[in-house]
């Protein structure tokens, strides 16, 4: 199976980057940077460096790749809540989700990519009693900064799970703890930890379909349907072999 990931050097794309390989599959992966690119190569990875706003180029990308699956896990967030730059991050992670899931998901189709597997939220739920579930309403109604972020969330979404000819996968992660993330335990439900989100993906590559909460059974949202339909474990940890950060990439 062949397998185009986008973001494989993110927080999440570098663990999810080594349980592709390790599970034998051709792989290629994005970065903006093109010192990023030796890492990619060191573990097995095919490197394109890429701006997923250059429609063309993203294009051209994927279809030399080839690829049977397409992995959304792009974000635009370099700088955590309460930081300077931390606002502006939030436009330009809501620009993002807009136009460059349309070019990631417009290039799959091009290339003949039959299913996507994109990175959503789950804490973009309107506010209401009880764990949230995947039919309940995303909070369209928010104000800003929040409406940013939601807004964001509805067009990747749309694009993953409504475009002809494309088999959509959406994992709405809670937020994420671990190597590489801003927080070394969970900060507030819903949580996720880093290795778990990254095997979520692994595990839809051929299950599953439609939005799917993916987080610990912390009280906020319900995973009882990816753990039932994608076999979802959220005490999954990488091997010990896999695990260690690359330095120079955070």
């Amino acid at each position: 199976m062949r397998i185009f990931l986008a973001g494989a050097t993110g927080v999440i794309g570098r663990r999810l980057a080594r349980l592709l390989r390790d599970a034998r599959l051709e792989v290629t992966g994005t970065t903006r940077h093109p010192a990023k690119t030796s890492w990619l190569q060191a573990i097995g990875v095919t490197p394109v460096v890429v701006d997923i706003f250059d429609a063309d180029a993203v294009v051209r990308a994927v279809a030399e790749a080839r690829p049977d699956v397409v992995i959304h896990q792009l974000t635009d967030l370099s700088n955590a809540p309460g930081t300077p730059g931390y606002a502006a991050g939030q436009e330009a992670n809501r620009r993002l989700r807009i136009d460059g899931t349309r070019n990631l998901v417009q290039a799959a189709v091009a290339a003949g990519a039959g299913r996507i597997i994109a990175q959503s939220i789950a804490f973009a739920y309107a506010p209401d009693e009880g764990k949230r579930e995947e039919s309940d309403p995303l909070d369209v109604a928010a104000v800003p900064p929040r409406r940013l972020t939601v807004q964001g969330i509805v067009a990747l979404e749309r694009e993953a799970l409504q475009t002809p000819g494309i088999a959509g996968v959406v994992l709405r992660y809670g937020y994420l703890y671990g190597p590489g993330t801003w927080y070394d335990a969970p900060p507030k439900p819903p949580s996720l930890h880093v290795d778990a989100a990254a095997h979520a993906a692994l595990l839809a590559l051929d299950k599953g379909s439609g939005a799917y909460n993916v987080a610990k059974e912390d009280g906020a949202v319900s995973s009882a349907r990816a753990i039932r339909e994608l076999g979802f474990d959220p005490h999954f940890r990488l091997p010990t072999r896999l695990a260690q950060e690359p330095a120079g990439l955070a």
